[in-house]
């Protein structure tokens, strides 16, 4: 299933919206945390274009969630409320929930990308295509943990990702590519994109469950058609926290997203 299909939502009004989550979009048997926002930012955007309707081209700017607790595959639904409505930013709740109980609270806001080239940026030197060595994540783990893989197209840098081959003492750097099967990459798919990364932790032999507890993600431009290029990183291990940022360029060298979460490790 395509991503704009397998992410879309259904309005019932009032802003309300269903939508479902399949197995294919998961991480083992839980969905994938850049998804859940992805669908956030759907019905957010649903219900700030419903109040705007004379505002066209509008998209999620900034998408902070709290993840209560992890839903299972299978359908959902999604509250929203408005709670500023402005012209250059609406700012919009959502709550995900599953058999009555809520999953994910989100805030999303919600304005129109800049088309035009930025007046400044710093960003990672990450090549624009993977290299011939890069491993394809369909591939990686057993027993088909990794379903993400085989929906979209994401190659991992061998070049310090010690964990591959029972290295430990590499930093806690990863480079990745990734792109949607049969379409072009948009501003929800770039959310996928800024939480595609196995966790860094992986590079200390902390493998395992790494639940994500808090993602804000930041979009700043409309992806060109391509790869996504993604370079994650961690500033600090704390017991079981950790912090993970991932900084998410098109193919056009452009960046389109910016995402730092709040998890954990399992102990090491």
């Amino acid at each position: 299933m395509s991503f704009s299909l397998a992410s879309a939502v259904r309005p019932l009004g009032d802003g309300t919206y269903t939508a479902s989550l399949p197995a294919e979009w998961t991480i083992g048997p839980k969905p994938h945390g850049g998804f859940l926002l992805a669908l956030a930012a759907r019905a957010a955007v649903g219900t700030a274009a419903a109040a705007l309707p004379a505002v066209e081209g509008l998209a999620p700017l900034a998408v902070s969630a709290q993840f209560l607790r992890a839903p299972e595959v299978g359908p959902v639904l999604l509250r929203t409320e408005i709670r500023k409505v402005g012209r250059t930013a609406t700012v919009v709740s959502s709550v995900l929930e599953q058999r009555g109980r809520g999953c994910v609270e989100s805030v999303v806001t919600v304005g129109r990308l800049p088309p035009q080239a930025p007046d400044y940026a710093d960003l990672p030197d990450v090549p624009a295509a993977p290299p011939p060595d890069a491993v394809d994540l369909a591939t990686l783990g057993a027993g088909g943990i990794y379903k993400l893989g085989r929906v979209c197209d994401v190659r991992l840098d061998r070049a310090g990702a010690g964990f591959l081959t029972g290295r430990t003492g590499d930093p806690l750097a990863l480079t990745l590519w990734v792109r949607p099967a049969g379409e072009r990459p948009d501003p929800y798919f770039a959310l996928v994109a800024g939480d595609v990364s196995m966790p860094v932790t992986f590079n200390l032999g902390r493998f395992g469950w790494s639940p994500t507890v808090q993602l804000t993600a930041l979009l700043r431009a409309e992806p060109a058609p391509g790869w996504l290029r993604v370079r994650v990183s961690c500033s600090a291990v704390h017991g079981q926290w950790f912090d993970e940022d991932a900084v998410v360029l098109d193919a056009a060298g452009r960046l389109v997203c910016q995402a730092r979460q709040l998890a954990l490790t399992p102990a090491g």
